[in-house]
């Protein structure tokens, strides 16, 4: 169609219409939340979805919640107010903002001891003047609201006498409590004159305030008990419905905040509300040169889009194609076609505001398919598409991030703002709970669906683009299938539960779940136990935390391991949450730990002193409970009361809500320990409360040891004497001398029950499962048959061993669990060693497939310390394709190649199709090292002289051989042939004989091929990604020829 759109039902054998430019807005209208009554509006109840706040100029008018950001004012100071936004949803699926006002942010500063009430008025006035002088705040006249003298206890170390007087200062802004921070932070003291003798006099304020690096958001979630996930209620009367609305939700009120109440999270209330979500995928071609599209000069071509609301079935949701040219009818999908690029992106746009998702999901979106849209958009000179948050006239930005985590390492990152829509990108999801080889969604999918994409490599997307309807309808069919696998992902992992449930355990918004690392959870724990224990929370500064990194302690125990191939049963005993249960155990917080000069103060029933050190002593529970061990103890019985109620639930959504909650419990808890160690970075780091948890620890693990050795021996009445053979952390690995599984299970019982005695509560060992035969290798490297009952073994369980890892190639792999497997299955010796002679004479001759060769390790920075081969093989892709370059945190697939004499390993990294392509002969030497490397670990305790492996006949035949074509080639011509009769032709396709009589038949015939090889070709596709894929790019199928995919 020229200069138009048109529109195909999802029925195909429907109609198409045309219509004029833009007609689209009045059919999204069908797919709208339904209208709202206003005149019959009671109470309103929403499942709130997500928090945050902006700031409004009171001018007048109680609908006066217009953000600043473009507002042309004069430079008179005017009063300026925060104001928080509750987003949610009503069970009527009506989507709501509600403006909550009247909650000013506020912090806490200890009281010098000359401090007094008439102080306060000068302290007013002291803090106004510096923040007056302040360029953020040269448009408002309001500074420090009110300072007030408040009895609470500080949190850190322990004080007999409790509570202290504190100075409780409230603000107008949020960044005025960053603002004044920073200020006593420098050192500062108030002007005064002394009241008894007339003189002029100066009263110094700590350097330490307390509770001011609590964002204003979570402050108010605080202070309401109002968690992320939550049902609300807000009755009818306390509220005022928006004349004029700032957002595109159904419903826009305003109220205070004492008229907003949580509704208990019990029965029905316990749901997750009907959130919609909208899931996309885009499509993107470059028509001109080599590479990967980039989003300044190639356009987008396709988007599809998946609505889909919260307990309604993934069957349920609509389908939307936006392409660019006409497109053949996909199925059950409505199709919107478009001639020019501008008019695709706007109406898609219009979608989105039109159906008002509250998440918007989809795979990589944050680093691909979002900057991509908006950075063409703006080539384009779309002013308006970025214009995606809730909030009218606000604009989506993309702000690039580096991020370090102990989770994921070192990654690129991309900070998206959209004001009222939870980006839910399950890419980062699944990177962040999973452990996999490869991120692409081919390969996730694989994993947890067993479903694979329709895959049409980037390559091809200019020749389909340019082709017919036909193929233009292959790209969507792909793009289709990229925009339902995330929320097949969703579902299937129970990621939308999890989330919901981990804000509601941790009090945190979703989106904070998701922006933030694991620390915010602990420290909403933290910050809710102070609230109702009367706790003051300090601020670490910088300086102290610079501090505290430098302060080193002891990390948990690895007893030394009994290296050997041991062919009895080898009893695992676990303690259970120990770290958690030690704090418990012995009172282990910030709130109970003796300053080092008082120690003296107390009797020494009343003080538990730390095993190794002598300076650090906490009291005991009686005297005081921690806040810490309160927060572990509510936590942990919060878990059982989960899972007990999971026994009896019928319904499997609330099931689900209540497996999500038992998990959420469980991350948690054992995060809290993480949490006091972690210096840099950390809110509120303690090394003389990890150091204790990790001294007891190690006290408890060597305590174990002893008393398993001297109780079960022959002198007591066993038949063997135990042996601990190895312990980790929080387990201990037990030979009691017996082949008999049952007798091992019996005995490790016994032993655990003895410990559990012998140990302060609820410090619980319990027997966990018995290895049968047991392969232990070094620290933390073990494999055995695992049985936790004695009729027969469940797995090969493996740790730290190659089969698991994910840094090393297929063949190791593959070569460990064919040895695991005849050593402690089979119990066969002799075959592993054959099996082994048998695959190093392979690869001496180039035998191996390549394909098994190849290495993927992820990239944590741009510029590593030392040079890496992943690291760079990354400038080198850099250098060849720019716009298809590796980023940070994407997974680097590698082989190392043969060089010069000398030319260290990691130049000779090369990219597999790079190699395939240009015949480039492999290094098996290399290989072969890294083959003994692993297995010799293996066999020099299974056999006397491992050595003879890797020497002898088997591994004197070396070929270097390329993958070029033979000589023979240099002399043959290609020949046209009849595809009907095959003879030699001068013109193809068909000689004159076919061409009369079977030319449809033969068409027929080769269509048909055609399909059954695409199939093959998409079969191969995927598991090319499964083995070899980067993060989040798509990698080239490997020619076949040369590699052989099993």
């Amino acid at each position: 169609m020229d200069n138009g759109t048109q529109y195909q039902d999802p029925s195909y054998e429907a109609t198409t219409l045309t219509f004029e430019p833009s007609p689209h807005n009045e059919y999204f209208r069908k797919f709208m939340r339904p209208p709202i009554d206003l005149d019959t509006l009671g109470d309103i109840v929403l499942f709130q979805t997500d928090a945050d706040y902006t700031t409004t100029f009171e001018i007048g008018g109680a609908d006066a919640y217009l953000d600043d950001q473009g507002t042309d004012w004069s430079k008179k100071r005017r009063p300026e107010v925060p104001v928080i936004r509750l987003y949610g949803v009503t069970r009527e699926r009506h989507s709501v903002l509600v403006h909550v006002d009247k909650f000013m942010p506020y912090f806490y500063l200890e009281k010098p001891f000359n401090f007094t009430n008439d102080h306060i008025p000068l302290l007013i006035d002291f803090f106004n003047k510096h923040l007056m002088d302040q360029p953020p705040f040269k448009r408002t006249c309001r500074f420090v609201l009110g300072v007030e003298i408040v009895r609470i206890k500080p949190l850190m170390n322990y004080y007999p006498n409790g509570e202290r007087d504190y100075l409780k200062v409230t603000v107008a802004l949020p960044r005025m409590v960053a603002a004044l921070r920073s200020y006593m932070e420098s050192g500062v003291a108030l002007p005064v004159i002394d009241n008894g003798t007339g003189t002029a006099m100066r009263i110094h304020l700590p350097r330490q305030v307390c509770e001011a690096n609590l964002p204003y958001v979570l402050r108010f979630l605080l202070d309401t008990n109002i968690t992320g996930g939550c049902w609300l209620r807000i009755p009818k009367g306390q509220y005022t419905i928006a004349s004029k609305k700032t957002s595109h939700c159904t419903l826009e009120v305003s109220t205070d905040v004492n008229s907003v109440t949580p509704i208990p999270l019990e029965g029905e209330w316990q749901s997750i509300g009907p959130i919609r979500i909208l899931s996309f995928d885009i499509e993107c071609v470059k028509f001109t040169g080599p590479g990967f599209p980039s989003a300044n000069t190639d356009p987008v071509i396709q988007i599809a889009s998946v609505l889909y609301t919260h307990g309604d079935g993934l069957d349920a949701a609509h389908k939307f194609m936006f392409t660019l040219k006409d497109c053949d009818p996909l199925h059950g999908t409505h199709l919107f076609c478009f001639e020019d690029e501008a008019d695709l992106l706007k109406a898609w746009k219009d979608l989105l505001v039109t159906v008002d998702p509250d998440f918007l999901t989809g795979y990589n979106i944050v680093n691909f398919d979002i900057p991509y849209l908006v950075t063409r958009a703006a080539t384009l000179n779309l002013e308006q598409f970025n214009q995606l948050p809730r909030i009218i006239r606000q604009r989506t930005t993309v702000r690039q991030n580096i991020k370090s985590n102990n989770m994921l390492g070192t990654y690129e990152n991309k900070d998206i703002n959209m004001e009222g829509r939870i980006i839910f990108d399950v890419y980062d999801l699944v990177r962040r709970d999973h452990k996999l080889k490869s991120y692409t969604l081919n390969y996730v999918s694989f994993e947890f669906l067993k479903q694979q994409k329709e895959d049409v490599h980037h390559s091809s997307m200019s020749k389909l683009q340019n082709g017919s309807n036909a193929d233009r309808r292959r790209i969507a069919s792909y793009c289709l299938k990229d925009a339902v696998l995330p929320l097949q992902l969703i579902d299937k992992l129970l990621l939308l539960y999890n989330y919901v449930e981990m804000a509601r355990v941790t009090s945190t918004p979703i989106s904070m779940l998701i922006s933030r690392g694991q620390q915010i959870r602990v420290t909403m724990q933290i910050y809710h136990q102070c609230k109702q224990l009367g706790y003051v929370i300090p601020v670490i500064s910088s300086a102290a935390k610079a501090g505290i990194n430098d302060m080193t302690y002891e990390g948990a125990t690895v007893l030394e391991p009994q290296k050997g191939y041991h062919q009895v049963a080898i009893a695992v005993l676990d303690f259970q949450s120990l770290y958690p249960s030690i704090m418990i155990a012995h009172n282990l917080c910030y709130s109970t730990l003796i300053p080092p000069g008082d120690v003296s103060k107390y009797p020494k029933e009343d003080i538990t002193s730390v095993p190794g050190h002598p300076n650090i002593f906490f009291v005991k529970a009686h005297v005081r409970k921690g806040v810490l061990p309160v927060i572990v103890e509510r936590l942990i019985e919060a878990r059982k009361k989960a899972k007990l109620e999971m026994k009896t639930c019928t319904d499997p959504m609330l099931r689900s809500v209540l497996d999500g909650r038992q998990l959420a419990l469980k991350i948690t808890t054992n995060s809290v320990y993480g949490y006091t160690g972690a210096s840099a970075g950390g809110y509120l780091p303690c090394v003389e409360v990890a150091t204790a948890i990790t001294a007891f620890g190690r006290n408890i693990i060597f305590n174990t040891k002893e008393t398993i050795e001297s109780h079960f021996t022959t002198a007591n009445g066993y038949q063997y004497n135990a042996k601990v053979v190895y312990g980790d952390t929080d387990s201990v690995m037990i030979n009691f001398g017996t082949k008999e599984i049952a007798r091992a299970i019996e005995l490790g019982t016994e032993a655990a029950a003895r410990i559990t005695e012998k140990e302060t509560k609820p410090i619980t060992l319990a027997f966990e499962k018995v290895y049968r035969p047991f392969l232990l290798l070094t620290k933390k490297r073990y494999a055995g048959l695992y049985y936790t009952n004695p009729n027969t073994y469940e797995k090969i369980d493996c740790k730290g061993i190659e089969t698991v890892r994910r840094d090393f190639c297929l063949l190791v792999q593959q070569m460990m669990e064919k040895v695991l497997h005849m050593l402690l299955v089979e119990s066969d010796t002799d075959g592993a060693v054959k099996f082994v002679k048998s695959k190093i004479a392979q690869l001496s001759r180039n035998e191996i497939d390549i394909s098994l060769l190849v290495v993927t390790k992820s990239l944590g920075k741009v510029e590593y310390d030392t040079r890496l081969p992943h690291a760079e093989l990354a400038k080198k892709l850099r250098l060849r394709d720019p716009g298809k370059g590796p980023a940070v945190g994407d997974r680097i697939s590698y082989l190392i190649v043969k060089g010069t004499k000398g030319q260290p390993q990691f130049d000779r990294a090369e990219e597999p199709l790079y190699v395939v392509e240009n015949n480039i002969p492999i290094d098996t030497q290399h290989y072969m090292d890294a083959i003994k490397t692993t297995l010799m670990r293996v066999f020099e305790v299974v056999i006397e002289n491992p050595e003879s492996l890797f020497s002898g006949d088997h591994t004197r035949y070396v070929s270097t051989s390329s993958l070029s074509d033979s000589a023979l080639s240099m002399f043959m011509k290609k020949a046209e042939r009849c595809l009907g009769c095959r003879s030699v032709i001068k013109i193809p396709p068909f000689c004159d004989h076919c061409s009369k009589s079977k030319q449809q038949q033969v068409i027929l015939q080769k269509l048909e091929e055609r399909r059954q090889k695409e199939a093959e070709y998409f079969e191969l596709w995927s598991q090319c990604q499964r083995c070899q894929a980067s993060a989040h790019r798509e990698t080239p199928l490997l020619d076949a020829g040369h590699i052989q995919i099993n």
